[in-house]
């Protein structure tokens, strides 16, 4: 794994996945306008706008309230998802590049602490807040590897995305990709 130091506990090497695959989510995501932000390509009606809106939902729901046992908070609390299932994807077509951006940076932020605190408190064993409907319990480290399946999943339609708008190609972030005003991901 490239960017990774060789010796790291096994939560510092989930964490450090995990932030490596947010900060290519955040490069493939930068510095788009509105129409870069709402483009598709192929038969898909999916944006970069519309998926940084889902991810900044897929934090709030798998870290703060599936692992941490938090509420969603808002925007979400005040969204009736049975009404319209696909309201972050339809409303993040539509947001300003800063506001969808901004609810993602506030997002990842709080999943930061909360899964700090989480694994100091239950460690990576410990279980998550939440029970499947078989009755099982998701392990800590289990909910981690679910959120870096996750970052790669949409970071694969962010690349296929990104190429069609300005032609953006690359497996990550390049080195001199710098965290500033404009870019989505502060302090990392």
């Amino acid at each position: 794994m490239s960017g990774v130091p060789a010796v790291l506990t096994e939560a510092e090497t989930l964490l450090s996945v995990l932030e490596r695959n947010r900060r290519t989510f955040a490069w493939k995501t930068s510095g788009l306008d509105e129409a870069g932000l709402r483009a598709t390509t192929a038969a898909s009606s999916m944006t970069l706008g519309g998926l940084v809106k889902h991810m900044a939902l897929v934090e709030a729901d798998w870290l703060a309230v599936k692992l941490a046992g938090e509420k969603h908070g808002a925007p979400w609390d005040g969204v009736d998802f049975d009404a319209e299932p696909d309201w972050e994807w339809r409303t993040g077509a539509l947001d300003a590049p800063g506001e969808a951006h901004a609810l993602w940076r506030g997002a990842v932020e709080r999943s930061r602490a909360l899964v700090a605190a989480v694994i100091e408190e239950r460690g990576l064993a410990g279980p998550a807040a939440f029970t499947w409907p078989d009755g099982r319990t998701p392990t800590v480290r289990a909910m981690l590897l679910d959120m870096i399946e996750e970052y790669a999943r949409h970071t694969g339609h962010a690349d296929l995305l990104r190429e069609a708008v300005d032609g953006r190609v690359g497996e990550g972030a390049p080195p001199d990709f710098t965290i500033q005003a404009g870019n989505p991901l502060p302090g990392r």
